[in-house]
């Protein structure tokens, strides 16, 4: 077989088991009913279990983000040995993104509470040769407006039709990348004084991101040897976002607070810090990929033979809620949006094409990355589906004399109480949702307000729009061999 083969037959197994669980509920439900019975009780009631220890995994990543919220971390770090000497460099790559949402981002950074931002930041204005005038026209006004609140200003343009890359974020970054190291080549700026945080266009950063951030880099012990994970909320224009695609965020949002009380099971992922001396080790942001937010971590892991790691960061960096100009727009962009986040199973091949061969990794770590990503996207796919349609279908095909047996008696039963007991996912999201909520804008009407509190039932039927359809979607494709290409998320402010 060659390595080619190989290869793809990494790339077809994810959607194998995704698929291989599908038929196998749907056609024995039609031949051996009972067994799918017993095996969606035995699924479901496992998810119920997953569900009571992530709400509190849930909860002590809320706790500890609002912790985090309350530190003046500038204070923190005005006397930390060596913080004097440290760069920020603050990458936000864009493609015809508008005017206003890159500037609100580079206000979000001005505000940041740091000491000496003028002397020790490098902000990257990324843009594409596809949008060239659009592009250095926006830049060159920004430009005008921020230059002097920065150490430096840059401006780069990725050359399109570059051969072997994909249009996209990573491949913007990668070349961005390789400018900024030029730009500190020059100046004679040692790599391990430099770390790297790179944006989505529309992130904005909490006042106090960059401080606590440079804390948690200089306590660690391998501070070279990790990325930083920030939270990531969706609340730039989450009050004028549709309910279905709040849900959506936030959802989102909650993932990565349950995710963040277990690092060992961390993915970068969207906005995210490393520093630069790994950047340049590994090469750069991969740039023929479409979820570079994810490798450049297994890239880092590849490298230095596992020791490696990301670090969660408790405070925020706020993006926007997926908004179109109309309803069927914002449908649109919301699942090409999740199925771009789910094209995250393209890590899985590289992983063991890359962590397999690696004797210096150690096994239970390559293992672990490996199980969770699989798992993950598996889960993704199935989980819904499973639990809220194909549970019925069984129950549904029973023949008369299999419906007097123990287990059809009692299946309705035991099915509405474990799915009875799983609203608490509901009532826990929407506090913890409605807690971390930015203030009510003024020309927003207070009754706004009901409709937070009332549309996490949505979560439902999302689980399965914009979870279920997209992930298998996405494995599909790939299982398939249709790769998918970046699909930028267009950015639209209402108000």
């Amino acid at each position: 077989m060659s390595e080619y083969s190989k290869y793809r037959l990494l790339e077809i197994l994810p959607g194998i088991f995704v698929w291989a669980t599908f038929l196998f509920t749907f056609v024995f439900s039609f031949i051996k009913p009972i067994w799918v019975i017993v095996f969606i009780i035995i699924y479901v009631f496992y998810w119920l279990v997953r569900l009571f220890y992530m709400q509190i995994f849930l909860f002590l990543g809320f706790y500890r983000f609002r912790q985090a919220a309350k530190v003046n971390w500038k204070e923190k770090i005005e006397n930390l040995p060596g913080v004097d000497h440290l760069y920020h460099a603050v990458f936000l790559p864009t493609y015809k993104e508008p005017y206003e949402v890159l500037r609100t981002s580079l206000l979000a950074l001005k505000r940041s509470q740091y000491p000496s931002m003028n002397e020790r930041f490098i902000v990257i204005m990324a843009g594409e040769e596809g949008d060239k005038e659009n592009f250095l026209n926006i830049a060159q006004h920004l430009k005008e407006d921020f230059e002097k609140s920065f150490f430096a200003f840059l401006i780069t343009l990725h050359p399109k039709g570059v051969p072997g890359e994909i249009p996209g974020k990573g491949s913007n970054t990668a070349y961005a990348g390789k400018e900024l190291k030029k730009f500190i080549d020059e100046r004679h700026i040692p790599y391990s004084d430099v770390l790297v945080s790179n944006f989505d266009a529309d992130t904005q950063v909490h006042e106090h991101y960059f401080s606590y951030l440079t804390s948690v880099y200089f306590h660690h012990p391998r501070r070279q040897r990790a990325s930083y994970q920030p939270l990531p909320l969706f609340n730039n224009n989450v009050w004028e976002a549709p309910s279905f695609a709040r849900v959506v965020s936030y959802s989102t949002t909650f993932w990565m607070m349950m995710e963040q009380i277990r690092p060992e099971r961390l993915f970068t992922f969207s906005s995210h810090a490393m520093p630069f001396q790994a950047l340049v080790d590994v090469g750069f942001w991969q740039s023929d990929i479409v979820t570079e937010d994810s490798r450049i971590c297994l890239q880092c892991l590849q490298y230095y033979d596992g020791d490696y790691e990301v670090v969660p960061l408790y405070i925020p960096v706020s993006m926007d809620v997926v908004v179109g100009e109309t309803l069927w727009e914002t449908i649109k962009s919301q699942y090409v949006q999740q199925r771009r986040w789910a094209y995250g199973v393209e890590n899985f091949p590289y992983m063991v094409w890359n962590f397999f061969p690696n004797k210096k990794m150690q096994f239970a770590k390559k293992f672990r990355y490996m199980w969770n990503q699989l798992e993950g996207v598996y889960s993704w796919a199935t989980a819904p589906l499973m639990m809220l349609i194909f549970c019925r279908l069984p129950l549904w095909l029973l023949d008369e004399s299999e419906r007097q047996t123990t287990v059809a008696l009692n299946a309705p039963h035991i099915l509405q109480i474990l799915m009875t007991v799983s609203t608490v996912g509901i009532i826990v999201s929407a506090f913890v949702g409605t807690m971390i909520l930015p203030p009510r804008p003024p020309h927003v009407p207070k009754r706004k307000m009901l409709y937070m509190l009332f549309q996490w039932p949505l979560i439902i039927v999302s689980l399965i729009v914009f979870g279920s359809i997209p992930s298998t979607d996405a494995q599909t494709r790939l299982m398939f061999g249709k790769y998918l290409g970046f699909d930028v998320t267009k950015k639209v402010r209402k108000s």
